[in-house]
């Protein structure tokens, strides 16, 4: 039983983090010059806050899909509703970053936000914790939506 435990969760991690290996290195090829020529608004924090800030939700988001994963009552179509969330995280670095589309990142992130939102809600019927796991992670994106529209904005 510990070792199914164990193997799951290392699958969810790789799972997740493969989101931000993906977005990481779409930022990190495609960011500079685009990103600093950009006009953001004074609420933009500075770029050292973000790799820590999403390494910490990342292992939140796998926190709550392993322990939803060893509930009782899970359904399988909130696994596929994690996975398919997980698309549209790495999407978003891929359009912002990576094809400069502000406008097209800010919709994903819509996207986004309703998933994480429905993914919350699902969780929160089998296992609470789960749920709890993953309010940073939509209180982050929330805030990054508000980045996200000023600088459509802005720009």
């Amino acid at each position: 039983m510990l070792k199914n435990k164990f193997i799951s969760f290392i699958l969810f991690f790789l799972i997740t983090y493969s989101a931000s290996f993906i977005g990481g290195m779409a930022t990190i090829s495609f960011k500079e010059p685009w990103y600093s020529q950009l006009i953001k608004s004074n609420y933009n924090p500075p770029d050292w806050v973000f790799a820590p800030v999403w390494t910490t939700l990342y292992l939140m988001m796998t926190l709550a899909i392993w322990f939803y994963w060893h509930s009782k009552n899970r359904e399988m179509n909130t696994i596929y509703i994690y996975f398919i969330h997980i698309v549209f995280n790495t999407t978003w670095s891929i359009v912002f970053f990576g094809l400069h589309q502000i406008l097209l990142a800010l919709i994903i992130l819509l996207i986004l936000i309703i998933l994480i939102i429905i993914l919350i809600l699902k969780f929160k019927r089998v296992n609470k914790v789960s749920s709890y796991l993953m309010i940073p992670y939509l209180l982050w994106s929330c805030y990054a939506l508000f980045l996200n529209l000023n600088l459509y904005i802005l720009n």
